[in-house]
């Protein structure tokens, strides 16, 4: 009987803030492992999505938005970015928003080059595209700019060729061993899905108010003899006017954030939860 051929291999997801990176990932995987929010910069650090289809693993990561520097017209260094883990990618997924060409995604393209990887370009939100005959000339010109390269439109939101694009991707995939159990999805810790919950809910509720560079730590963790869990967050804040505008007039603010969080929590886990959160101050570093 023949054994057939195990194929892995590390999918690098890059574009600049909003082209919908983490919608992609949380469709392709089929379960939602990535924060999905129209505010920029909501992604903070790599997020790996693991999909094992019979005998194919894709291994998906999903990079914060690119920072651009205007000036010298060149990617500004950042240690959560692609730059660290092409190395290891088989393939780089180039997701960009509709017919919109801009500056930074030129800036992007002519790094990508540098690297010598295949690379897929998605064309995203081809929903939001009224007149479709803009897309095969744009598709034209999209070759000429980057070499070893498919082009596939879709709509993340809307599962449109989603299956088209894992059967691509899976063809670059190399005959090697699984790295990963076939029931992992992420290798991202409980400490980080719970932390990354209520971030997203601070995002929703407050949106422009409070920059996207808001932290949350989980300080504290237990889960007692009657099978529940206690949880204690810290959510790091720079200045007391942060502070204020999470609190809310009467703690409003904090409250609901606090009870989504809880709920959203207890759906992911499938245990009764009972959640903490305090606010503290720090001054954050700046990653370049």
């Amino acid at each position: 009987m023949k054994i057939k051929q195990k194929h892995c291999g590390y999918i690098t997801i890059i574009g600049k803030a909003n082209v919908g990176k983490s919608t992609f990932l949380n469709k392709i995987i089929g379960k939602k492992i990535s924060i999905v929010s129209r505010k920029k910069n909501t992604t903070q650090n790599n997020i790996t999505g693991i999909k094992t289809q019979n005998n194919y693993q894709f291994i998906y990561v999903d990079t914060p938005g690119i920072i651009l520097n205007k000036r010298n017209k060149k990617i500004k260094y950042q240690k959560h970015t692609f730059h660290q883990i092409r190395k290891s990618s088989t393939l780089i997924i180039f997701i960009i928003d509709r017919t919109f060409w801009t500056e930074d995604d030129e800036m992007i393209s002519n790094e990508i080059k540098k690297y010598k990887i295949p690379v897929i370009i998605i064309i995203n939100k081809i929903d939001k595209i009224t007149n479709k005959i803009i897309l095969l000339p744009f598709i034209d010109f999209l070759k000429k700019k980057v070499d070893n390269l498919e082009i596939i439109p879709i709509s993340a939101k809307k599962i449109k060729n989603v299956t088209l694009v894992n059967n691509t991707i899976a063809s670059y995939l190399p005959q090697k061993p699984h790295i990963y159990p076939e029931f992992y999805i992420t290798t991202n810790s409980q400490f980080f899905t719970m932390s990354e919950i209520i971030r997203e809910q601070l995002i929703f509720f407050l949106g422009d108010e409070l920059p996207s560079i808001i932290k949350v730590e989980i300080d504290d963790f237990q889960k007692k003899e009657n099978k529940e869990l206690y949880i204690r967050a810290i959510i790091w804040v720079e200045n007391i006017r942060q502070k204020s505008i999470i609190i809310g007039h009467n703690g409003e603010k904090i409250k609901k954030i606090s009870m989504n969080s809880r709920n959203n929590i207890e759906k992911e886990f499938h245990i009764k939860t009972h959640l903490l959160l305090w606010i503290k101050y720090k001054k954050f570093k700046k990653v370049i």
